[in-house]
């Protein structure tokens, strides 16, 4: 698959996320796929765990993408992340076979205020 087809299929993760249809995501991740996410330690490995989860979330978030680099099978996603309440800067790192996701990586941080001594040589983001 080509960088504009796996970028597709990034944009209908964060799509059918949003529309809160986690079932497209049997379309868009292979059986086995790995989800892991190093802050907390965990790692969802395959299509059963992964359906668990989602299955059990309590809320998903809004998903707004800031930006997506893509390079052959690799897709980085930047995007904030809505709670309905609290939202995270989060980083995506997708690995793509055959144009299915077979391990994605995922970082979050909660936003904090620019220190002031910095305002002269910085532009601050609204978003």
């Amino acid at each position: 698959m080509g960088e504009s087809e796996n970028r597709a299929v990034i944009e209908r993760l964060v799509q059918c996320l949003n529309d809160k249809r986690t079932e497209v995501m049997d379309d868009l991740f292979h059986e086995d796929a790995v989800m892991d996410w190093p802050q907390s330690g965990e790692q969802v490995i395959g299509a059963v765990n992964r359906r668990a989860i989602y299955g059990a979330f309590p809320g998903l978030p809004t998903i707004t993408p800031r930006r997506m680099l893509s390079a052959g099978d690799l897709v980085t996603l930047e995007a904030t992340l809505d709670y309905d309440g609290p939202v995270y800067r989060s980083v995506f790192i997708f690995e793509l076979r055959d144009g299915r996701i077979a391990r994605e990586t995922a970082y979050w941080a909660e936003p904090f205020e620019a220190p002031d001594w910095r305002a002269a040589w910085v532009k601050v983001d609204p978003a």
